[in-house]
């Protein structure tokens, strides 16, 4: 009989599984893949915005959406319904849970929003929003099902702010905030499911410091001293800055189902004038801003 072991640390990818994805295996590129978890992930991160969840809901959602479609390919199941069960099924393990009808209106308004269609508001308890609803509940029991009902994530935002006061960075102008988005925008790479939160906060500052041109002590190295390896945190670093370099076009990507074929084809329009919408400049793509009572001394709340 094999063992089951529990552990508090997240669960991490081995590299054949970041390799060979359900999607790759699927016949869907590397780009295409990319593009799409992406979008998934901007769709949770703005949808959280606008129900105005703690950031840690909205990070979560994302985690497991990037976890669910190491499980499944893409090709089978649609960006928006799995960000909907992601956001659903976030919120209930947040413990800030959110009602259907506030879930499929944010989500209605964002993609037409996207779109650059009229934003009417979706008509309540009629067809569209019954459909929505729906593929929630299908969307969050499918979830469940493919991460054996593992849903434990642990994010670095506290880890990170207990590092800053370490480092006597609390009261910096720039770098909190700074590093806090960088693990915003991070949450589009795979960094939280090929690392540790622990490393992913050492790299976040990592990455803030040198912006900022703010040496940090090298003798011992600090990173070492919190038991981060150099090299993970170059990595983590490189897969966040990739992301102010790749434009995501939104406007030409699948929602649903229904347009995946046409998109891989190459054939999908979406009738717009303009495909792209460029991902925000460095360190501003996501807009949840660092709580201003993390400088004082409760800081799990945020973890």
């Amino acid at each position: 009989m094999s063992q089951v072991k529990l552990s508090l640390q997240n669960a991490l990818l081995t590299l054949e599984q970041l390799q060979q994805t359900p999607s790759r295996q699927d016949g869907i590129t590397e780009e295409q893949e990319d593009h799409l978890r992406q979008l998934g992930c901007h769709l949770i991160q703005h949808a959280g915005i606008l129900l105005k969840l703690p950031q840690v809901a909205m990070a979560t959602g994302q985690i497991l959406f990037q976890r669910f479609f190491y499980q499944a390919s893409l090709r089978k199941f649609a960006v928006r319904d799995i960000s909907m069960g992601s956001v659903f099924l976030a919120a209930k393990v947040e413990e800030c849970p959110i009602r259907f009808l506030d879930l499929t209106n944010v989500f209605d308004h964002l993609i037409k929003k996207f779109h650059r269609l009229p934003l009417d508001p979706m008509p309540a308890y009629q067809q569209t929003f019954y459909t929505l609803k729906d593929a929630t509940v299908v969307a969050e029991m499918q979830i469940l099902k493919k991460l054996s009902f593992n849903v434990h994530v642990q994010t670095p935002y506290a880890i990170m702010i207990n590092y800053l006061k370490v480092l006597e960075l609390m009261d910096h102008p720039i770098i909190p905030q700074l590093a806090w988005s960088y693990l915003n925008d991070g949450l589009r790479t795979s960094i939280y499911i090929c690392y540790q939160p622990p490393t992913i906060a050492c790299s976040v500052i990592w990455l803030a410091a040198r912006k900022e041109n703010v040496a940090l002590p090298t003798s011992p190295a600090w990173w070492e001293v919190l038991d981060a390896k150099l090299e993970d945190i170059e990595n983590i670093a490189g897969h966040i800055t990739s992301l102010y370099h790749r434009p995501l076009p939104i406007l030409t990507l699948p929602f649903t189902i229904e347009q995946v074929e046409p998109y891989l084809r190459g054939e999908l329009n979406m009738n717009v004038s303009n495909g792209t919408s460029a991902v925000a400049s460095d360190g501003a793509a996501a807009t949840a801003a660092l709580p201003s009572s993390t400088k004082g001394t409760r800081v799990s709340r945020f973890s």
